[in-house]
């Protein structure tokens, strides 16, 4: 029979093994990401498989959602702690009562292109889109709001043209393949792949600073890690965490090579063209910040694009000192 000093040693185990699991358990993290398979989004991926948020004491799981919007509402219904996804997001809820902040900002471009079908020569700019299909990831998405206004701008009314949910990769490609769109939104590795099998082409390109400026008038903060400004109030010490494996991805993104970055994502993310692959990363990887601190001067970008087509945004006040904050990413050592 144990001695009463084994059973104690025993109980004392048992006890400190439930404390070390109930510590793992409130480092555990759900973020949802807009499609991480994207370049747009690969710091999501990048930090985990650099092992990043494990140096932080953090579990986090990944779950994939392609389109943002999505994973912003599976945010807003407490089923994921946080989304990797487009900040235009955190004015669009401001706008509708709710308080969701960017903490950390992954990109200073959209990484996105709108491409043209080539079957329609005839579309040679957004004037052109009236009574076109426009393919778009999801009603409501980042591509929706960008399709938008570029069409509004142009002097496109928002009821002349559709915007049709098609997703990216595969069912982005068919959708042009199959005519059900003539041009639409899209990212990498998505762009390369239409390129190269020339069924469509570069109508407006957002992949660089210089793109997004000539389209949008200005630098426009996109990819980020944002989420309800209450949760991470309440748990500032796990979005530090978040933010110092985030902070350090970006500067490995900043400090190596396209052919070095790749090599650490998934062999399924090129999708059969590896070279391809780091080409496309190398011309656009200049779009992530390097140090997850929200460009200056972008927000009001970001606002004015919104207020051009949205009925949501126009005549609200938004507060944008509460739609990011760069207190954790600055605490990065």
């Amino acid at each position: 029979m144990p001695s009463k000093r084994t059973l104690l040693a025993t109980a004392a185990f048992a006890i400190a093994m439930g404390v070390s699991s109930l510590a793992q358990a409130a480092d555990k993290i759900t973020l949802m990401v807009g499609g991480y398979e994207k370049h747009i989004y690969l710091p999501a991926k990048l930090a985990e498989n650099l092992g990043y948020f494990k140096d932080e004491g953090l579990d986090v799981e990944l779950l994939n959602e392609p389109a943002g919007v999505d994973a912003e509402n599976e945010m807003l219904a407490g089923n994921v702690q946080g989304v990797v996804g487009f900040y235009d997001h955190c004015i669009d809820l401001q706008a509708k009562g709710k308080f969701v902040e960017s903490v950390v900002q992954f990109s200073q471009a959209p990484g996105e292109v709108e491409m043209v079908s080539s079957k329609h020569p005839e579309i040679k700019g957004p004037a052109d889109f009236k009574g076109k299909n426009l393919g778009v990831t999801g009603l409501g998405s980042s591509t929706n709001f960008l399709t938008q206004y570029l069409a509004v701008n142009a002097g496109v009314k928002l009821g002349e043209f559709t915007s049709v949910p098609v997703g990216a990769g595969d069912t982005f490609i068919a959708a042009i393949k199959q005519d059900a769109i003539q041009a639409g939104m899209t990212t990498e590795p998505t762009i390369s792949r239409l390129l190269k099998t020339g069924d469509a082409k570069v109508l407006i390109d957002m992949r660089t600073m210089e793109g997004t400026k000539a389209a949008l008038g200005g630098t426009y903060p996109a990819a980020s890690l944002y989420m309800e400004t209450t949760w991470a109030e309440s748990h500032k010490d796990a979005v530090q965490k978040l933010a110092n494996a985030f902070v350090k991805t970006l500067r490995f993104i900043n400090t190596h090579s396209a052919a070095e970055i790749t090599e650490k994502m998934p062999k399924d993310f090129y999708v059969g063209d590896k070279e391809a692959y780091i080409a496309a990363l190398a011309a656009g990887k200049a779009m992530f910040t390097p140090d997850g601190v929200m460009p200056e001067g972008g927000p009001e970008t970001v606002l004015k694009v919104l207020s051009g087509f949205s009925k949501d945004i126009k005549g609200k006040q938004i507060d944008l000192s509460k739609t990011y904050t760069s207190v954790f990413v600055k605490n990065v050592k």
